[in-house]
């Protein structure tokens, strides 16, 4: 995890794992997301993928289609495709969460599309594809 680059586009420290440029990976990818007290991730949605999320360390509010979830530490949550979702740190603690997208869309560009202004546009974006 530390050998890969941070991205801070979306509002968090987020690293892509496991990718098709990484592994060769072909059914989709693996990352983790570190999120401080008060930061967010900018809510978006994947068309072509569900996401699936575990978080190890922390709590968090979820926000998927509208609907609030607080996910505490050692719980899972499945965000379906086409599920508009937003990260939100809402506790003391640092928040340290895994997650995995499957399948892969046609393309990096095609597998994320972003519903809310992002907290750090001007971060270089994820390199996810190949």
């Amino acid at each position: 995890m530390r050998d890969v680059p941070a991205s801070r586009r979306l509002g968090a420290d987020i690293r892509f794992l496991l990718t098709e440029k990484s592994v060769g990976a072909r059914s989709g990818f693996l990352g983790t997301m570190t999120l401080e007290p008060g930061e967010y991730v900018s809510a978006h949605y994947h068309p072509y993928s569900d996401e699936f999320v575990f978080l190890a360390e922390g709590s968090l509010r979820m926000r998927v289609d509208g609907e609030d979830i607080l996910v505490e530490r050692h719980e899972a949550v499945l965000v379906p495709k086409g599920a508009h979702h937003r990260y939100e740190n809402v506790g003391d603690s640092t928040a340290f969460l895994v997650f995995q997208v499957a399948p892969l869309a046609p393309s990096p560009e095609e597998g994320h599309v972003e519903v809310e202004p992002v907290p750090q546009p001007s971060a270089q974006p994820p390199s996810v594809g190949s």
